[in-house]
């Protein structure tokens, strides 16, 4: 039933609401994938995979998914929620964080984080990569980041 995914999918968005689980639902359908059924998973890169577009998954998939997400109702705040990716061809790692935050300061984060569990893997050398987004809340705003693992 579960097969090794072929792909990860790197994907962000932000947006406001009229309620913190709409910021969050508008945030999401920003970044593409508001319209499916998010299964958490942890964060391994898996052997072999390749990172690549979004591809087009029909209304309702269940989406195995590493996300991170951020909703804020305090105006003027910047929310922001990163997901990072150390990838080699034996597989990695993605790491991910939320909080009221600049992009370069989340994004500072989650390297730290990616290089302790590339390291704790013996995953080195490595290619780093980000999804990460940033916004200032005007009444209640959200950001998502996420890595969609996907099969095909």
């Amino acid at each position: 039933m579960y097969e090794r995914p072929t792909s990860v999918c790197l994907v962000w968005g932000a947006a406001e609401g009229d309620s913190e689980l709409t910021a969050f639902d508008n945030a999401l359908l920003k970044a593409g994938i508001g319209h499916l059924n998010l299964i958490a998973v942890t964060s391994i890169f898996p052997e072999g995979a390749k990172l690549a577009p979004l591809p087009q998954i029909s209304t309702g998939t269940l989406t195995p998914t590493v996300y991170a997400k951020m909703v804020s109702e305090t105006p003027g705040e910047v929310v922001s929620a990163c997901i990072g990716v150390g990838v080699t061809n034996r597989g990695g790692v993605l790491m991910e964080a939320h909080g009221p935050w600049t992009t370069a300061e989340i994004e500072n984060r989650v390297e730290k984080m990616v290089a302790e569990g590339m390291r704790k893997r013996g995953l080195e050398p490595y290619d780093l990569h980000f999804a990460t987004a940033e916004h200032r809340v005007e009444k209640i705003g959200s950001a998502v980041a996420a890595a969609v693992l996907w099969r095909g």
